[in-house]
């Protein structure tokens, strides 16, 4: 017994003596990501510069390492600099090495880009790509064989209007993954209005309530490669949204996937999914589309992600300067609270603009920690009378487990203090040495890969799953993991953050666990399964109703469920 004592708090200082070495070293020089983003600027202050785009990492060639996708702006009337800005998809070599593939793989888009997310939508067993516009959105075929078809307009889902963010999930659980698809509002380049201060002869970008809203879209996924706009069908049709964010979610975990969209000066959404193909804007009632103070804010960024470990899933919100973004607890009775200022964020997050934003377990501590990039639209605040910087540093909040958050970028190196102006971010082991690295945005800049350098000194699991019908990813399935007791829960999710898509796989830290007693997993459709005694610092493959086996190796056996339900 007192050897056991000895070791376990033995483990527990090295736990913590490795958790204040962990740093952030950005390595983009070194990894072979050499991506700028271009707004088109020219001095008159298109409305649509301010966004900035996302990035999707996504294993594309189904070769077990996340791979990197950044969306492009493009020329805009007036505009001088480099005329071909166009995406850029970027191998993983392993290691944090890419390659530069656009040309090979046919995704090479030259629209006014915003956003993308990947899943697998016609379940052939790897992951498309799906990517929003300021025009014609595109989405991206996976042929198979490294490169992409773009099938949008075959498709149906071209969506012409100004699109941001997008995420597909299986809200009918018909087995094949419909998609949302989040409008932003009325604009056309040659109706740009005049904003700023007259008197100084200051232009600045105007607000957005100076514009109408646009609906969004939900496309639902007919099987044969097209799919149906249901958004009227559906209930979903709102004019009054402005929407930059959309996470799904089961929230109330009644097997039905719902949505949360992040709205830009009117109100959020919650649509409560009614298991019959309709759904019921519930925002108001569950307490999560206004700020603390009741006011309509500029949501920006949506994440969802069980902070607590008690099985449900929290949400967060970002929000425009002096705003606060806004941290909700799910309080298992459809309603949420308002943690805001009792967690400690409110008063951090007040005087940054926050874009992007994460539930990540950075630490591999067990517990989720919150991350959101920062980064202001006006690069003239002085010009207009009005405090802050364009730049901003990120911010990354530790979960202290006692309802509490700290920001402890400034304790995690160099990389994580710059100022920068982030939009997007995503999320993934880029060189599989078991914890989570991240890649962000800068608009109208370079975007940054951030390597995690000390985070794999605890214990992990990563986990990959496939439905029973070949559909990779899993989009929407649930797993718990169980190590001494103690559980914790995910959800695969397509899209979420800003603009953005983090690998679709699951990365779960353990602390100083050396094996998982149990990984409990709910599949779409409301079929569950058991594994037991799997071994921790894996990655692992798990395929409904078949098993689990290691990641990579495709001849190793599988394990079988230890139980099953259907």
């Amino acid at each position: 017994m007192r050897q056991t004592v000895v070791t376990l708090v033995a483990g527990l200082l090295a736990g913590a003596c490795a958790a204040q070495a962990l740093e952030f070293v950005d390595i983009t020089g070194d990894s072979g990501v050499a991506f700028t983003h271009v707004d088109g600027r020219s001095g008159e202050r298109y409305f649509l510069e301010t966004l900035g785009s996302g990035v999707a990492l996504f294993d594309y060639d189904g070769d077990a390492d996340p791979d990197v996708y950044l969306v492009n702006g493009a020329a805009l009337p007036g505009f001088t600099g480099e005329p071909n800005a166009r995406n850029r998809l970027y191998r993983n070599d392993g290691a944090g090495r890419f390659s530069d593939v656009t040309d090979a793989a046919g995704v090479g888009d030259e629209g006014y880009g915003h956003g993308a997310c990947a899943a697998d939508y016609d379940n052939d067993g790897d992951l498309d790509l799906y990517v929003t516009n300021f025009g014609a959105n595109a989405l991206y075929r996976n042929d198979g064989d490294g490169t992409f078809t773009n099938v949008a307009v075959a498709a149906g889902v071209s969506e012409p209007g100004w699109s941001t963010s997008a995420a597909f999930a299986d809200p009918d659980l018909d087995g094949d993954l419909d998609l949302y698809v989040t409008s932003y509002i009325e604009f056309a380049l040659d109706d740009n209005p005049w904003c700023g201060l007259r008197e100084k002869g200051v232009r600045a970008y105007c607000a957005p309530d100076q514009f109408t809203g646009q609906p969004d879209a939900l496309y639902r996924n007919n099987g044969d490669g097209t799919f149906t706009d249901a958004t009227r069908a559906s209930g979903l049709f709102n004019p009054r949204g402005k929407g930059l964010g959309v996470a799904w979610s089961d929230y109330d975990l009644d097997g039905w996937p719902d949505i949360y969209v992040a709205n830009d000066s009117t109100e959020n959404f919650l649509f409560h999914n009614l298991g019959d193909g309709t759904f019921e804007e519930v925002g108001f009632m569950a307490g999560v589309a206004l700020g603390e103070n009741g006011d309509m804010e500029n949501g920006m960024g949506v994440a969802w992600g069980d902070y607590d470990n008690d099985g449900l899933p929290d949400l967060t919100v970002t929000n425009y300067a002096d705003q606060t973004n806004s941290l909700y607890h799910n309080d298992g009775d459809g309603f949420f609270a308002d943690i805001t200022v009792a967690s400690k964020t409110g008063y951090v997050t007040g005087p940054h603009l926050g874009w992007s934003t994460a539930f990540v377990d950075y630490d591999n501590d067990g517990d989720l920690d919150l991350y959101a990039a920062n980064g202001h639209l006006h690069d003239n605040l002085a010009e207009l009378d009005q405090a802050g910087t364009y730049g901003q540093r990120d911010l990354l909040f530790r979960n202290d487990r006692d309802g509490v958050w700290t920001d402890v970028a400034d304790s995690h190196g160099a990389a994580l203090m710059a100022e920068d102006v982030s939009r997007g971010a995503a999320f993934g082991d880029i060189d599989l040495d078991g914890d989570v690295d991240m890649v962000v945005t800068t608009s109208n800049g370079p975007a940054r890969v951030l390597r995690n350098d000390g985070g794999s000194s605890r214990s992990w699991l990563a986990m990959t799953l496939r439905s029973a019908n070949g559909q990779a990813g899993a989009v929407g399935a649930r797993v718990g993991v169980t190590t001494d007791g103690d559980s914790q829960w995910r959800e695969v999710v397509s899209g979420s953050g800003y603009l953005s898509q983090s690998d679709i796989g699951l990365h779960f830290g353990l602390g100083v666990a050396e094996s998982v007693d149990r990984v409990r997993v709910s599949w779409p459709g409301g079929a569950t399964e058991e594994h037991v005694d799997i071994p921790a610092r894996a990655r692992i493959v798990v395929q409904e109703s078949k098993g689990w086996r290691a990641a990579g190796q495709p001849h190793s056996p599988w394990q079988a469920p230890s139980s099953t339900e259907r």
